[in-house]
């Protein structure tokens, strides 16, 4: 890196927070040099789509074949979500997270289920359970299996966090690491206000990932707050000092480009206090219903998540009738 862009915008947030890549492109990965990297089903489906991710079609074949597994495009599926995860732990030193189908968000056995295979998978592929976090949709049921897994050394993500209840509900269970989606929030905001924009001081995406830091330090909760899909590097500067923050390669590439000063916006001074009580799931289901943003949002996602899902399933479908 030439010593112009030494002290650019990313150089200076990589100082205060750890940098994740929100793609599965590795040759995207590779430029930016992430900490971690995390993927869903829309990353994996424009994935598989490169040039460079159809040996593993074939690869995946052959490993099911061994492992007398069935060749189903959800078999398939897990696979890619597997193999290009151990691509991408080669490129990066920390953390790849993996995504869990969302059709499953309200069936904690079946996510349960679900994640062990995923991780049997990578220990397979020679990745060892230190260097995976599994992604769970934040519903009562994700984070019930969630609970489940991360006390048999299972780390979980849990994603598709748009309201409070959700974050104290993950915390209580001992999730290791949650995705609060600020351009989400931000994006219902502003359709709802009837704006096109809402500046980083008063966005509502924003203030809630401060809000769930803020708590958590002030508890004690060791889950780490990792905000996730943002819409403008004004978002990302304004929470300089989270845990982590998940970034699109484009808004990587802005902040790498800006030598602005890029200031600490969040820490985690100030005295613990004791924990509150832990949300019963009525309490949980009560006070997320009643933020009408994040009840939109997560049904929203979830659906998204699964159309995705669905979409690479199809697309493998065709390769295999192919082979």
């Amino acid at each position: 890196m030439s010593n112009s862009m030494s002290n650019s915008k990313l150089s200076q947030l990589r100082r205060i927070t750890s940098v994740v890549a929100d793609t599965g492109d590795i040759e995207a990965i590779r430029t930016h040099q992430p900490d971690d990297a995390t993927t869903n089903p829309s990353l994996i489906l424009k994935a598989v789509s490169l040039p460079a991710y159809a040996a593993f079609i074939a690869d995946g074949r052959d490993y099911l074949a061994g492992k007398q597994m069935p060749l189903t495009p959800e078999t398939l599926a897990d696979y890619l979500s597997v193999r290009i995860g151990r691509e991408i732990s080669e490129v990066v030193a920390g953390y790849v997270s993996t995504e869990v189908d969302a059709r499953l968000s309200f069936d904690e056995d079946a996510m349960y289920h679900k994640a062990r295979e995923l991780m049997s998978m990578y220990e397979d592929l020679g990745v060892g359970r230190n260097r995976i976090l599994i992604k769970i949709a934040s519903t009562w049921e994700g984070i019930r299996a969630a609970e489940r897994l991360e006390k048999e050394g299972i780390r979980c993500n849990l994603t598709l966090l748009f309201s409070f209840a959700q974050a104290v509900a993950c915390a209580e269970a001992g999730v290791f690491l949650i995705s609060p989606f600020v351009g989400r929030i931000y994006d219902w905001y502003c359709k709802h206000r009837k704006v096109e924009h809402i500046e980083a001081s008063e966005d509502p995406g924003v203030l809630s990932v401060q809000k769930i830091y803020r708590y958590y330090k002030a508890h004690g909760y060791p889950t780490i707050v990792m905000g996730a899909s943002f819409r403008n590097t004004a978002q990302i500067e304004a929470l300089a000092g989270c845990d982590k923050l998940t970034i699109s390669p484009d808004l990587l590439e802005k902040l790498e480009s800006d030598n602005g000063d890029l200031p600490r916006a969040l820490d985690a001074t100030g005295e613990q206090n004791d924990r509150p009580l832990p949300l019963d799931e009525a309490s949980f289901r009560w006070e997320h219903n009643e933020d009408a943003m994040a009840t939109e949002k997560l049904a929203e996602g979830i659906r998204k998540f699964a159309e995705d899902q669905v979409k690479l399933e199809e697309l493998l479908a065709e390769r295999i009738a192919a082979l």
